[in-house]
């Protein structure tokens, strides 16, 4: 069915068009179409019924901003009853938790035992207990999780290592990588077998991080095959100061001149800058680093260094260590080099005669 026309007649008339400007004037008639003709035959006008208010009325250019008020009314009000809402449920909660928490302790007879709090009254013990259990939850997310972080040092006939490297895993012996096809992948740094293969038995390596033990853990078993990592380290183990998770020294329960810490982040240690080693944050490109980071701490060891601090200290005002400390090997090296030259020299130059031969 083709639709042909709609004919519309005397819709708007003179009084149709509106003003832009006065306080009063004529609304447009409203139009209301009640029933519409179809016709396939050409040329055939298609009946349409109209319904027309033409009725003049009055349009007050006020009642816009009167509807806009009342919803601006109703949404305060909403607004206002979501705050009375929420300040009833969170006075519920709050009240729960601090009958819950301030209970007192008792015994296996269910008598109750007395502590600080039982003379006050009702209200006050109860609110006094709970602040003092909240207290206790929050020193357990700032202060790590036991007051030693590693058992005791072995006893002869055992062995023990002289010396406590505590290295970061992140960035420092693998570097954490996201894509969208293979989400996180942690790439293993070149040269951490060589470090911990040759290390073992000058060190007691331990891994200090503040990742969460339940990503890390798998990770650093992956890196670490032959388990040569004594200890593993994690959140948990750390302050958390100013947003901050430090690693605390004073609960490695070690000898701490004989302790050192390998990390590119100084905030990580600031409870104990002497005994921390900068090195700079990896990106994943290839680099050399941990082998010089195994020379460094293999001379240490070898010399016996009694307090390792006063090295860490000299070593402290360069921007780059390791590289300083390599640079100054192969000064090192060459003044050797030199010197046994020069006796080689001196030995060719003596007269070989009976007497001097044992000379």
């Amino acid at each position: 069915m083709a639709f042909r026309t709609i004919i519309f007649r005397n819709i708007l008339r003179r009084n149709a068009l509106l003003p832009f400007y006065g306080y009063r004037h004529r609304a447009v008639p409203q139009i209301f179409i009640s029933k519409i003709k179809y016709s396939s035959k050409p040329n055939v006008s298609t009946i349409v019924n109209i319904n027309k208010e033409l009725d003049e009325k009055t349009l007050d250019i006020k009642a816009p901003n009167e509807n806009k008020e009342s919803k601006s009314s109703s949404g305060s009000l909403s607004s206002k009853y979501t705050f009375m809402f929420l300040g009833i449920s969170a006075t519920m909660i709050g009240s729960y938790l601090v009958f819950e928490f301030g209970k007192p302790e008792v015994d296996s007879n269910s008598i109750v035992i007395k502590d600080e709090f039982s003379d006050l009254p009702t209200w006050k013990e109860y609110l006094y207990r709970s602040l003092k259990q909240f207290d206790k939850f929050a020193t357990l997310i700032k202060e790590p999780s036991r007051e030693k972080l590693l058992p005791d040092s072995f006893k002869y006939p055992y062995y023990q290592p002289p010396y406590t490297l505590v290295i970061e895993f992140t960035d420092v012996l693998a570097h954490p990588d996201w894509t969208y096809k293979t989400g996180w992948r942690f790439k293993k740094r070149p040269g951490l077998d060589y470090l911990l293969e040759n290390l073992i038995g000058l060190y007691e390596i331990v891994v200090f991080t503040a990742e969460p033990g339940i990503t890390i853990f798998p990770v650093i078993e992956a890196v670490d095959p032959k388990n040569l990592i004594s200890y593993k380290l994690v959140r948990d183990s750390t302050h958390f100061v100013d947003g901050h998770h430090v690693k605390n020294l004073n609960r490695l329960n070690r000898d701490l001149s004989k302790v050192i810490v390998v990390d590119w982040d100084a905030k990580s240690v600031k409870f104990h800058p002497e005994n921390h080693l900068n090195v700079k944050k990896w990106d994943g490109d290839d680099d050399d680093t941990l082998i010089d980071l195994t020379s460094f701490l293999k001379t240490i060891a070898q010399t016996e260094i009694e307090d390792v601090r006063d090295v860490l200290r000299f070593y402290k005002q360069y921007d780059d260590p390791l590289k300083t400390f390599r640079k100054k090997q192969m000064e090192y090296l060459d003044i050797q080099k030199q010197n046994a030259e020069k006796e080689k020299q001196q030995r060719e130059s003596k007269p070989r005669g009976f007497f001097n031969i044992f000379s």
